[in-house]
C-alpha cells in the first residue's frame, strides 16, 4: 500500500477527497447514517470501520474505531478485538465493513460482548440481489465469492490488507432465513431483528466513492423518496445494499 508522508493510507486520502468534493455521496451517506442511528436504542454508539470518520458530521458524539488511523478516528483497533469493557454501548453501527472482516463470526461475538442487553448492531452492506450481483461481479473492484463459508474458522493473517474483501459475506450470512438461524445458533447472544433491501437507483448512479457520478445532488433526495415506494418483493431483486439489525439478548 502506498502511504503519504504523514503515514495515512492513500486510499483513505482519496476517499476523503471524494467525500469533500462530491455532494451527492454526502447526501446519500447522511441518509445511511440516519437509518443506522434510527435503529439504535438510547445509549453510547460505537462506529466500527469508521474509515475517514465522515459519520461524525451526522453525529459527533459517536466513538469511531478503525484498524487504520485517520483524523476523527478515536481508537485504532482490530474489530475482532475491541478494547472496550463488556456491555457499554447501546448501539454498534457499521457501513460497508462486515464484508472486509477476516473472521465475521468472531466479530459478531465481539460486537455482542460490547453491547448492553437490548443494544443493537446495525449494518449496511452490499447485497447480492438479482441485479446487483451482475454489477458487483463485473464492474466492482472488490471480489464476490458466493462459495465462501463465513462460518468456517480462519487463521489470522498478520499481513492481510485491511481493504481485502468478499462482498458476498453479508448475503451469505443474512439474505436467507436458514443462514440467519445459523447465525443465531452460532452467536446465541444475538437475534436477527430485521433484514431489508435498499439502495436501488441513487447509490449505483452516484458511483459511490469513485470520482464520477451519474446523478446530480439535487436528484438524490427525490430518488431516495421514490425508492421507498418500491414494493419489497421488487427491492429484493433490485437493491444494491441491505440493512441488517441484530439485537443483544
Amino acid at each position: 500500500m502506498t502511504s503519504n508522508p504523514a503515514g495515512l493510507n492513500q486510499r483513505q486520502i482519496v476517499h476523503r477527497k471524494v467525500w469533500e468534493t462530491k455532494r451527492a455521496i454526502r447526501l446519500l451517506y447522511q441518509d445511511y447514517h440516519r437509518q443506522l442511528f434510527e435503529n439504535c436504542p438510547e445509549g453510547a454508539i460505537l462506529d466500527i470501520g469508521g474509515g475517514t470518520a465522515h459519520i461524525k458530521q451526522t453525529r459527533p458524539d459517536v466513538v469511531s474505531v478503525d484498524i487504520l488511523r485517520f483524523p476523527g478516528i478515536d481508537v485504532v483497533a482490530d474489530a475482532h478485538r475491541l478494547p472496550f469493557r463488556s456491555g457499554v454501548f447501546g448501539g454498534v453501527v457499521m457501513l460497508d465493513v462486515l464484508h472486509h472482516l477476516e473472521r465475521p463470526i468472531e466479530f459478531l461475538n465481539e460486537a455482542a460482548r460490547v453491547l448492553k442487553p437490548g443494544g443493537r448492531l446495525v449494518m449496511i452492506e452490499p447485497a447480492m440481489t438479482t441485479l446487483a450481483r451482475r454489477f458487483y461481479d463485473h464492474f466492482h473492484e472488490e471480489p464476490v465469492d458466493m462459495k465462501a463459508d463465513p462460518f468456517a474458522p480462519v487463521s489470522i493473517d498478520p499481513n492481510r490488507d485491511p481493504f481485502d474483501a468478499n462482498q458476498a459475506i453479508p448475503s451469505l450470512l443474512f439474505a436467507k432465513e436458514p443462514a440467519r438461524r445459523r447465525v443465531e445458533q452460532t452467536v446465541p447472544s444475538l437475534r436477527v431483528r430485521s433484514v431489508d433491501w435498499h439502495s436501488l437507483f441513487a447509490y449505483p448512479m452516484s458511483g459511490g466513492l469513485q470520482r464520477w457520478s451519474l446523478i446530480p445532488a439535487a436528484l438524490v433526495s427525490p430518488t431516495l423518496q421514490f425508492e421507498k415506494m418500491v414494493p419489497a418483493f421488487l427491492r429484493k431483486h433490485l437493491a444494491f445494499r441491505m440493512i441488517v439489525v441484530l439485537e443483544r439478548v
